[in-house]
């Protein structure tokens, strides 16, 4: 079955002055301030696209990994996954690098790097950012 998350944001006045509010309606979690200068230079208490990329892609990364690890049997006790997205203003989002930390019993370094490359290639997230360069560092903890 389907599913759809939706989320909206209300923005006042232009660009590099203005500010908005992004709510997250689907979960009811809360509205988060944005604005330009979050997104291009310093976060000063709000967020930024990107951002809010980089929340998406570890959630899903690391949703991706977990299921991968356990269908192979070795289900992880912890997964601590970090996504930067980097934006440059005038050419927009450069890159994403995922660096993932996981306490996984019953692998070693190359099994989890191989299946932290497979859960890069098939989370969902990964798959609608693919005209971005996307890079990992995987070890376990």
């Amino acid at each position: 079955m389907a599913t759809t998350r939706t989320a909206h944001t209300v923005w006042d006045g232009n660009l590099l002055e203005g500010s908005g509010t992004v709510a997250f309606d689907s979960s009811g979690i809360g509205d988060y301030p944005v604005s330009w200068a979050a997104r291009a230079e310093q976060p000063d208490g709000k967020t930024s696209p990107e951002e809010l990329i980089a929340a998406a892609h570890s959630s899903c990364f690391s949703m991706a990994l977990s299921n991968g690890l356990t269908k192979a049997g070795t289900p992880p006790t912890q997964l601590n996954t970090q996504a930067e997205v980097t934006f440059q203003p005038g050419t927009g989002i450069t890159g994403i690098h995922i660096t993932v930390r996981g306490q996984v019993s019953g692998v070693d370094e190359a099994a989890f790097a191989s299946a932290a490359e497979d859960a890069k290639a098939n989370c969902p997230v990964s798959q609608a950012l693919s005209g971005t360069t996307i890079t990992l560092s995987a070890s376990l903890a």
